[in-house]
């Protein structure tokens, strides 16, 4: 049905677009974007009731949207996405999906506001929305990495603003709240083989929580690198082979060392401090998830992922996703909140 849809809607095979500049022409055209966003989101050519998981429905060419036959509703293809009641047209989604997963240092609010033509407070809403698809899996809950044999590399960073440029008034705030003060701390975990990174926020530096992030995520006989930090001390060689680099010493002794991750920080803080500038607490984990994403799809194997290429990674996972107004900031005069609205609009087609 995919297949049929895309042959009726245009000629010729899809030729993906390569640049940021070939993309916003291709998805300029509603019916190109709208075919490419089907592709891929049915890779295998089945639409299939985003509702009610059956494929026996029909195709309203004029209105680019399906009406089941099972659950007698119509639907398109931003159903049970995290595009759901966005009145913003494909083309602009499509272009935000590309921006974000593509830009090094990511994207701000404001030029993506300019760059397709939406409000400031619109163009946030919908970096927030693609973020929330970046993180796929929760931090811990997929497969574990590493094995026997395997190198890892786990650190932490402290995110925050340097307490001698604030004012004096804050200043104080910061000073009672402890050796971390306004700080905010991510972990992070590189498979070395892989070439891929796990980060989350965690909420202090304790030995019980990072070591407990570590055996939710390393599989046991792993070989792990750490600092002398001491939350790394005392317990992980129970598990694994875990060696350490004092960086009182030196940086690097022979394979130990966390260089890794150490280069991971500094892409998320180029990020933080370049791009984003201010970024909340209860927001940062949304940032950390957007640069692991970048960084864990460089490449795939041997071969350098293209730009289309982690368009297609991040739109394949748009289904399943969902986040409201309301849900992301905690106010209620959005549509979709329950108190003030039904959470359903009628669906726009493309």
């Amino acid at each position: 049905m995919c297949a049929c849809c895309i042959v009726l809607l245009m000629d010729g095979p899809l030729q993906e677009p390569k640049t940021l500049q070939e993309a916003v022409v291709y998805f300029s055209d509603p019916d190109r974007c709208f075919a490419y966003a089907v592709k891929l989101r049915w890779p295998d050519g089945q639409v299939v009731c985003p509702r009610c998981s059956t494929a026996k429905h029909s195709f309203i060419k004029t209105r680019r949207i399906w009406f089941c036959y099972t659950c007698k509703k119509q639907f398109t293809v931003k159903v049970k996405t995290i595009m759901e009641d966005s009145p913003i047209t494909l083309d602009k989604w499509m272009v935000a999906f590309w921006m974000l997963a593509n830009c090094k240092n990511g994207i701000s609010s404001y030029e993506l506001a300019s760059t397709i033509k939406v409000t400031q407070t619109t163009a946030w809403f919908m970096l927030q929305r693609i973020r929330e698809v970046m993180k796929g899996k929760k931090f811990g809950k997929s497969t574990k990495i590493g094995g026997e044999g395997n190198e890892l590399e786990a650190d932490e960073t402290f995110i925050g603003g340097v307490t001698k440029n604030m004012h004096k008034s804050r200043r104080l705030r910061a000073d009672g709240l402890g050796p971390y003060r306004n700080k905010t701390i991510v972990q992070g975990i590189l498979d070395r083989n892989l070439r891929k990174v796990r980060a989350t926020v965690v909420p202090n530096v304790s030995r019980e929580t990072l070591q407990d992030e570590i055996l939710r995520n390393v599989k046991f006989g792993s070989t792990i690198y750490t600092d002398s930090a001491v939350g790394y001390e005392s317990g992980l060689q129970r598990r694994f082979v875990h060696d350490v680099v004092n960086k009182t010493e030196a940086y690097v002794r022979g394979r130990v060392h966390t260089n890794g991750m150490e280069n991971f920080w500094s892409l998320l803080k180029r990020s933080l401090k370049g791009t984003y500038v201010a970024v909340e607490p209860f927001h940062l984990s949304r940032y950390v998830d957007e640069q692991v994403f970048r960084y864990n799809n460089r490449k795939e194997g041997d071969r350098k992922l293209t730009n289309a290429d982690r368009l297609a990674v991040l739109m394949a996972q748009v289904a399943g996703h969902r986040l409201t107004y309301s849900e992301l900031t905690g106010k209620s005069d959005s549509p979709n909140h329950e108190t003030t609205g039904t959470g359903e609009t009628e669906q726009v087609p493309f």
